[in-house]
């Protein structure tokens, strides 16, 4: 017979409160156009995206996590001492070590709350999601901030381009704490690395600090170019058209509910046009309020969606208590989908 003795944290989680954080700067397509041969029209009919935010030297991975915390603090209205863990999805944030959750934790004045960094691209918020909800369940935190941030202008190839317009930065940011019914559904994701190579990284960061000049990519003026995020946005659209869709409808199923119970639809701001293929593959009806933020945040990655989460709430486009579907996929390729009830 086992020793080992377990802890029993609340029945159920849910999401507390949401925070968000855009940096100041706002770049119109405009500026886009000054480095690739494009047109307004072109972005806007292929992406749906009018403008972005990009961040300033003080607009830092971790100043805007703390920003977009202290927002979601607020909002759950509980205290920075009582968050047990932080949990910091992104995929530029540059220093390898340490992770910068543990800066965040400190910074807003935690007790010590465990902290760490996780990778898992546009599905990120969906992850870190999951991992809170177990945390409040199994007892290891009462409260768990989760944050999804991205300075994705960092790793823009201003000369591409397929992704030059794609890309935007900013912070979101939740507590998930307990409940005594279920409002975060079970998370249907997974992994397709078999699809790895159509999202990925120019040069992988060991090539690009021993490599041979020559073999490295260089811009217009012949500078050995910074790496970047690239895509094959044909595969990559396919992919989330049709397959992200079943995963989606798979949460649906998962939550016991139908698109007829959903309030709100909150997908990963990637494109316009998947977002709109999903609604219509989906059949959600006209009362749902589907998320469009991509239009003037860009694609955020791990932020996303709780940028998106946040501005409906504040908007009066959503409202507290509504159902909503929520679901990240990217590189990876990776995917994660639940159905939550909206702070």
């Amino acid at each position: 017979m086992s020793k080992i003795k377990t802890r029993k944290g609340a029945p159920y989680a849910r999401i507390l409160g949401v925070g968000g954080y855009r940096p100041t700067r706002v770049v119109p397509n405009e500026v886009i156009l000054e480095t690739i041969d494009s047109s307004d029209e072109w972005i806007r009919s292929r992406s749906g995206i009018e403008t972005r935010h990009w961040a300033n030297d003080e607009e830092t991975v971790a100043a805007m996590s703390i920003e977009a915390s202290g927002k979601a603090i607020a909002d759950a209205g509980i205290r920075a001492e009582q968050i047990g863990a932080v949990v910091v999805s992104t995929v530029s944030h540059f220093s390898q070590t340490p992770a910068v959750a543990t800066e965040i934790a400190d910074k807003l004045g935690t007790n010590q709350a465990a902290a760490f960094d996780i990778s898992a691209g546009c599905a990120g918020f969906g992850y870190a999601l999951t991992l809170a909800k177990g945390m409040v369940v199994d007892g290891s935190a009462e409260y768990v901030l989760v944050i999804g941030v991205e300075r994705l202008s960092d790793l823009t190839d201003l000369e591409d381009r397929t992704t030059a317009f794609l890309f935007g930065d900013g912070a979101g940011a939740v507590i998930v704490g307990p409940s005594e019914e279920p409002h975060i559904g079970p998370t249907v994701w997974g992994s397709e690395g078999d699809k790895s190579d159509t999202i990925k990284q120019t040069v992988p960061w060991n090539e690009f600090r021993l490599g041979d000049v020559s073999q490295l990519p260089l811009d217009g003026k012949g500078n050995v170019k910074f790496p970047a995020i690239t895509q094959e946005g044909q595969a990559v659209f396919r992919w989330a058209v049709f397959e992200m869709a079943k995963v989606a409808q798979q949460a649906l199923d998962a939550a016991g509910i139908t698109p007829d119970d959903l309030d709100v639809f909150i997908p990963h701001q990637a494109n316009v046009r998947i977002i709109d293929s999903m609604v219509k593959t989906l059949k959600l009806p006209e009362h749902v309020t589907v998320a469009r933020d991509i239009r003037t945040t860009g694609n955020t990655s791990a932020a996303s969606i709780p940028l998106a989460m946040e501005r409906l709430l504040a908007t009066g486009e959503a409202k507290s208590g509504d159902t909503a579907l929520v679901i990240g996929f990217g590189a990876g390729l990776v995917y994660a989908a639940t159905v939550v009830t909206l702070p």
